[in-house]
Order: structure tokens, then sequence, then C-alpha cells
């Protein structure tokens, strides 16, 4: 099943852990919505840096950007509601999980990439 997957933290560098876990979303045929705070594009999709206040049929957000800059998307995302919240490493922050907790969306701390290539995405 393909999973819809905002990118928090999109990147258009390839040395960054987001933009290969853009890369490898979209080759495993998952629709990705990539926000950032500059615009840039991951195979010829565009990075948006102003975010859509709606995402249809939102399965996942996986996080690229660490906990002391989360906090001003804490509302964002809550109102996305997505089914879970992947924390990457480096993105760990026990004050959102906690929010995410109480609006019925599930929490993991894991790495999207090696989920991807585990076949347990």
């Amino acid at each position: 099943m393909h999973k819809k997957t905002a990118i928090i933290g999109a990147t258009d560098n390839p040395d960054r852990y987001a933009y290969q876990a853009a890369k490898s979303l979209m080759g495993k045929n998952h629709e990705v919505v990539l926000l950032g705070i500059r615009k840039g594009e991951v195979n010829k999709q565009a990075i948006v840096s102003e975010w859509p206040e709606k995402i249809e049929d939102l399965h996942s957000v996986t996080m690229y950007i660490g906990a002391p800059r989360q906090a001003e998307y804490y509302n964002y995302i809550l109102q996305l509601k997505p089914k879970r919240v992947i924390f990457n490493p480096g993105t760990e922050n026990p004050e959102f999980y906690k929010l995410l907790h109480e609006n019925g969306i599930e929490v993991l701390e894991a790495c999207t990439l090696v989920m991807l290539s585990i076949g347990n995405y």
C-alpha cells in the first residue's frame, strides 16, 4: 500500500537524508509532499516553502528538522491529521510525542530510509 508522505525539512541537497528519503519514497511509488524552508526540487518535484493548509489523504509525516525548530510546526502537523509521524535520528522530541499521542497520532522513532530498505514502511 502506498502511503502519501509529507517530508518536513525537505531539501534539494543530495547529501542530506531528507533528500535521500524523498528519492527513495518516490522510487517506491509513494506520493510525496516536499515541505521545506527554501524552494528547490527533487526528481523534478517542487519543494514548497509556502505550506498548504490541507494535504488530502496524508498518511505519514517524516521529520527532518531537530526538536528546537519543531515547536513552530506543532499546530500545523496536528491539523494535517496524519496517521503517524516518523521521527528520524536526531529529530527525537518527547514533548511533541505527547501532543501527537493526545491527538490520536502514532509516533515512531525510526529511520525512514531503513524502513523503506527493509520493507516495513
